[in-house]
């Protein structure tokens, strides 16, 4: 029962498809990483703490009670209790802040962040907040926009420590459902990639952005009567839809500091399709800079 004796708080991401856990030990430090693939979406209110339970059974402690920090989606409408937004201009949310939750077994103390909402326009995010959280910790002098590639893409303009605005497109989400449901799933492939393609598209679709529905219908066309290989349809589609993103948010990035806060080929795409307009961005994970906006959350109250 080492683990039971050494963990000291444990820092949570309860997303929408995924639940990752990190035990940390009373210096911060990372002693086990858990995960699991029961998201949000297939949790109801009972399912929550029977979860958390299974992961964390052989470091709970014998008395006292285990701190649980989490962000992200359980803190939902449809999640395990409702953590309220906090309001731009705001600094990331942190355990002050967040929702207490009343557990069954009396060995967990569970706190849940809010996330953060905008009124005009209406937005909102959760998860992101905690990210961006870490991000700030890391970088304390940042002020810019940071972008957060993924289903729902974010761009998010931080400026003295605090969140100010932001902006998010669908543009993983668009990707998703027309490469899978949409005519265009014919025409692509789920493997290979094309650059060149990927880049002709970027500009394509920044130049006009008004096209893209007939570009994407393109797609369908030159597959059939040009044999346009899959990799390179599935190359332009991403192309097409990251140049109307970035084109619909060049108020944020244009003349800006900008970082990409991701993982994966999609923040390499983000990145790519950024340097192309003459953007140098940092870069830095998502994973990474999560467990960084936890430890800040946490340490907010020290």
């Amino acid at each position: 029962m080492r683990g039971a004796m050494t963990a000291n708080w444990i820092a949570t991401d309860w997303g929408t498809s995924r639940l990752r856990v990190w035990v940390m030990d009373a210096r911060d430090q990372v002693i086990a990483e858990l995960s699991s693939a029961r998201g949000v979406n297939l949790l109801g209110p009972a399912d929550y703490e029977p979860t958390l339970l299974d992961l964390l059974e052989r470091h709970l402690p014998r008395r006292g009670k285990l701190p649980v920090l989490i962000c992200g989606m359980a803190g939902s409408r449809q999640g395990w209790v409702q953590a309220p937004y906090v309001s731009v201009p705001c600094a990331p949310p942190d355990v002050r802040q967040a929702m207490a939750v009343e557990t069954e077994d009396k060995r967990l103390d569970v706190r849940i962040l809010p996330g953060v909402s905008q009124s005009d326009p209406a937005d909102v995010m959760r998860g992101e907040e905690t990210r961006i959280a870490g991000f700030m910790a890391a970088h304390p002098n940042f002020d810019g926009v940071v972008c957060l590639p993924g289903t729902h893409t974010k761009w998010v303009q931080v400026s003295a420590g605090e969140i100010v605005s932001f902006r998010t497109a669908m543009t993983g989400e668009l990707f998703a459902l027309l490469s899978d449901r949409s005519i265009l799933r014919h025409s692509l492939t789920d493997k290979g990639w094309d650059e060149p393609a990927f880049v002709a598209a970027l500009q394509d679709a920044m130049g006009a952005p008004q096209h893209l529905t007939a570009r994407l219908f393109g797609l369908r066309a030159e597959s059939l009567l040009e044999n346009l290989p899959p990799r390179a349809a599935r190359a332009r589609l991403s192309g097409l839809l990251i140049g109307v993103d970035l084109a619909g948010a060049k108020g944020y990035w244009l003349g800006q500091n900008v970082a990409v806060v991701g993982s994966g080929g999609l923040a390499g795409h983000y990145v790519r399709a950024l340097t192309e307009q003459g953007v140098a961005p940092l870069r830095a994970d998502a994973a990474d800079m999560t467990l960084a906006g936890l430890r800040a959350a946490r340490k907010a109250a020290a």
